[in-house]
């Protein structure tokens, strides 16, 4: 159980079937905060019964959506659809859908795919190139987020989520030039946001703080990793190129497997309680298919 207040109670939509956006309005009316959950697709048959016993040990608190992500260019199209068709009968599901190396008309076939499955919202995002082909953007027919959310848009009725950036796109010029794209995308249809892994409550705010001066109202869920698995966190964040703070990342550095697990669980949890303080309308938890930790966070942020 958590040692902090519990942030979220049951809540009742009365049969409607509603997205991400009704939902953190919902958990906003009641003074509470939203639990999510991000998946990926299993690359063999072991990390498929892998990813189903952590999926419904963390079904049992509850989460208001969850996500699957998309194999970089597309490369485990099958596998995230078939993951997101049996999530979605038991929870608000979030499909990702990347533009990287893609045709229109593709494009139309996966959001299809989506409605039929009762798919209820999608994450609009550019994407990364596979390793194997890292000219694939230029290669396919939509060359930018923006331009997904357009065409989503245009041929649909989902509710489109979006990618935000706390400590900078890595391609961008600046957090003013971002907050910028975010509020066109905004204005091409998109309501609401997820982050990109970051590791301090700064990074967040600044981003809130950029966004709303350039008139983005989306709220903007930030995304938690925890670090219970300081070696490969840290190689997430270096290929991210999210900052981990130096006195973190000394701590880790010279602890033990276990004590680094210890420093990091603290870390995140003291983060994620952090962001909620801050005025983060809830809690989009990366899993990377394990229960564990993600459950830890979400206890100890009072979220479970």
């Amino acid at each position: 159980m958590s040692g902090y207040p519990l942030l979220r109670g049951p809540i009742n939509f009365e049969g409607q079937v509603i997205g991400v956006t009704e939902t953190l309005q919902k958990r906003e009316s009641l003074g509470q905060k939203t639990l999510s959950f991000e998946f990926f697709p299993p690359r063999d048959s072991d990390a498929e019964v892998s990813l189903w016993n952590h999926y419904e040990s963390l079904l049992g608190s509850n989460p208001d959506f969850v996500s699957v992500t998309y194999g970089a260019g597309g490369s485990s199209r099958d596998t995230s659809l078939a993951v997101v068709d049996r999530m979605a009968k038991d929870v608000l599901t979030v499909g990702h859908l990347t533009c990287v190396g893609a045709t229109n008309e593709g494009t139309r076939e996966i959001i299809d795919h989506f409605e039929q499955a009762g798919v209820r919202s999608i994450l609009a995002l550019r994407g990364d190139p596979p390793l194997q082909d890292p000219g694939a953007l230029a290669k396919g027919e939509l060359k930018s987020a923006l331009e997904l959310v357009e065409l989503a848009r245009s041929v649909s009725s989902l509710e489109i989520g979006v990618a935000a950036f706390p400590e900078v796109h890595p391609e961008s010029p600046s957090m003013e030039h971002d907050a910028k794209v975010l509020k066109k995308k905004q204005d091409a249809g998109a309501t609401f946001a997820m982050t990109q892994l970051f590791f301090t409550v700064e990074a967040y705010t600044r981003l809130v703080s950029a966004a709303e001066a350039s008139g983005c109202a989306l709220p903007i869920v930030p995304g938690v990793m925890p670090i219970s698995n300081a070696a490969k966190v840290l190689r997430m964040a270096a290929m991210s190129g999210a900052e981990v703070p130096k006195d973190l990342l000394a701590q880790l550095e010279s602890a033990s497997d276990a004590e680094a697990r210890i420093i990091g669980m603290e870390y995140s949890i003291r983060l994620a309680n952090q962001l909620l303080e801050a005025g983060a309308p809830g809690l989009h938890i990366f899993t990377l298919n394990y229960s564990k930790a993600a459950l830890e966070v979400a206890r100890g942020a009072g979220l479970a």
